[in-house]
């Protein structure tokens, strides 16, 4: 995997061909951050399932004010490092091992500067998208990254499935467009306002479940997606 533009362009990435992953091919990142452009730039950027960073990393290539990185596979978690320290980005960058389905998306110091986010990149492995309807954790945690103090206004979701699958986003989450590219469907959301959808988003009490700095003493943890 590599960078293709920006920055870092060109520069080659540490992955894992033994894992299972679900990396973006070049062709679908390069057209989604075309259409992307004036949206990641300047950007406060969160890649959740960021697997080893390759969309991150491209993102902050583009001109990305800042990322952060949620990612639970410990394998996933060293080459994520290995490809930032490679980069000399460190100080742009924020490695938080969390569960998804539990996180707060508020990490521990450094808050000021990493949220609230503008750009989300939400990659959840495939098996879990028809799992996202009306309460359960991966929509729960969608519904939690709406909350004022997390995401900015008029933030924007980019949302990754497979083709044909079956889902329910939050509402507070509105699909603007989508592209279908290799046989999956990244759907870009605009984040809703009004007074009911943000009460809803904060009703849930999270608490935290690894610090922003240190591995969470998770189980098993899930395949990474890049």
């Amino acid at each position: 995997m590599r960078i293709i533009a920006g920055r870092y362009r060109r520069r080659k990435l540490f992955t894992n061909p033994g894992m299972v992953t679900r990396p973006i091919t070049d062709r679908v990142k390069e057209t989604l951050f075309e259409r992307m452009e004036q949206r990641v730039r300047a950007a406060r950027v969160a890649d959740v399932f960021a697997g080893t960073g390759t969309i991150g990393l491209e993102a902050l290539s583009r001109g990305a004010r800042c990322v952060t990185f949620i990612e639970k596979d410990r394998k996933a978690i060293d080459l994520l490092r290995q490809n930032i320290e490679m980069l000399e980005c460190e100080e742009t960058t924020l490695v938080w091992p969390a569960d998804v389905r539990r996180c707060s998306f508020r990490p521990k110091g450094n808050s000021d500067q990493f949220t609230p986010f503008d750009l989300i990149f939400f990659d959840p492995p495939y098996r879990m998208v028809s799992d996202i309807v009306p309460e359960s954790p991966l929509w729960l945690s969608l519904r939690r990254l709406a909350r004022e103090d997390v995401t900015s206004p008029n933030s924007t979701l980019i949302f990754r499935a497979p083709e044909h699958s079956h889902y329910e986003l939050p509402p507070m989450w509105a699909v603007e467009w989508t592209l279908e590219l290799s046989n999956m469907v990244v759907s870009v959301c605009r984040k809703q306002s009004g007074d009911g959808v943000e009460a809803t988003a904060q009703q849930e009490v999270i608490t935290e479940v690894a610090d922003a700095r240190h591995p969470a003493d998770d189980a098993e943890a899930d395949p990474p997606h890049s």
